[in-house]
């Protein structure tokens, strides 16, 4: 869907943040020129698997659509090839992910950029922001969700924090992203007038600790783990199977927590709820009855009855089989040099 036409955007970005978010902005039309450093690897950009021809899965996602040139911005040849981009090229965004006052050197921040074309919208995408004690510190994923508090809720009492399989602060601080240059995109439109944005990757995340955020600085009170509804402190849970799979059961609501406990025969279990006084011994009663019986059986018996139940699904079974997923065309084949690969699909939907 081109609905972004009139967006001509320099992506200097590396890694997951920021070319997520160009991805998305090009997705919806942007028109993405990624500027990359000659010889330089990008952990993710060049990472395996990779095809017959060498380019990676991430590469054939992250960088579909957009055009690509490498140029040295220590150089003064590079500063000028960006100078002549804006002014000859028209483009008239720039996203950037380098630490604080990285831009200034080369010659080419904000207000650099500023002097030249002065509609220009100059988002600025980093782990900690432009100012505050971290801004100069380098980070990952792992660094911000434990900054950001999530980490000390989430997880189990035995065993502390859990690691996660994505990247969920650099997934936020990229929906930002867009979100920031979709606002500015809109004031110039109406104005004529640039824009300077600053995100930041970890205050990307800490409204991500929501109702257990707000309620801790009301109350004062810290939540601890597996003992709030949410991570662990009621039926709300993930169970094992027969066949050592799993099943995810959300059925938080009265109307949903009493079909599901008539299906598993405890329907003296449905007035005191899913989050219940007694949930320790109630999930090892679950425990056991869920090893009674495969995750796809159990799936089956579950099928119909619109009570949270679902199976926690692999990640082919996820992306390649599941009919939902065919059916919204979450994922998306493209021709690259005569190869076919799968990538995600834009998950935003325009009619």
């Amino acid at each position: 869907m081109n609905l972004l036409t009139d967006l001509k955007i320099l992506d200097f970005t590396t890694l997951l943040p920021g070319p997520y978010a160009t991805w998305m902005l090009s997705e919806m039309g942007a028109h993405i020129l990624k500027i990359s450093a000659p010889g330089r690897k990008d952990l993710v950009l060049d990472s395996e698997p990779k095809t017959q021809n060498g380019l990676s899965a991430n590469r054939a996602w992250l960088n579909n659509k957009k055009k690509e040139i490498f140029l040295n911005l220590k150089e003064e040849a590079g500063k000028k090839e960006i100078i002549r981009l804006i002014k000859e090229e028209g483009y008239n965004c720039i996203i950037e992910q380098f630490r604080p006052g990285v831009m200034a050197k080369f010659g080419l921040d904000y207000e650099d950029i500023k002097e030249i074309q002065d509609d220009i919208i100059y988002l600025s995408l980093t782990g900690y922001g432009q100012d505050g004690p971290y801004k100069y510190k380098a980070g990952h994923d792992i660094n911000y969700l434990a900054l950001s508090g999530l980490m000390s809720y989430s997880g189990r009492k035995e065993t502390g924090p859990v690691l996660y399989g994505m990247q969920i602060a650099d997934i936020a601080s990229a929906q930002n992203s867009v979100i920031g240059i979709l606002a500015a995109l809109n004031k110039r439109n109406e104005t004529g007038l640039g824009t300077y944005i600053d995100v930041s990757i970890l205050d990307s995340v800490i409204p991500f600790n929501a109702m257990a955020g707000v309620g801790a600085m009301m109350s004062g009170n810290n939540p601890k783990r597996e003992e709030d509804f949410l991570n662990g402190g009621s039926l709300y849970d993930f169970y094992q199977t027969k066949d050592n799979k799993y099943l995810s059961f959300g059925g938080l609501e009265p109307k949903f927590f009493e079909r599901f406990c008539k299906i598993i025969g405890k329907e003296e279990w449905v007035e005191k709820g899913c989050v219940c006084p007694d949930f320790k011994e109630k999930k090892e009663v679950l425990r056991k009855i869920f090893k009674k019986k495969t995750r796809d059986e159990w799936t089956l018996i579950f099928k119909d009855a619109d009570c949270c139940v679902e199976p926690v699904l692999d990640l082919k079974e996820a992306l390649l089989e599941d009919k939902n997923t065919k059916i919204r065309k979450s994922i998306n084949i493209i021709d690259i040099d005569g190869e076919q690969i799968k990538v995600y699909s834009n998950p935003i939907k325009f009619e």
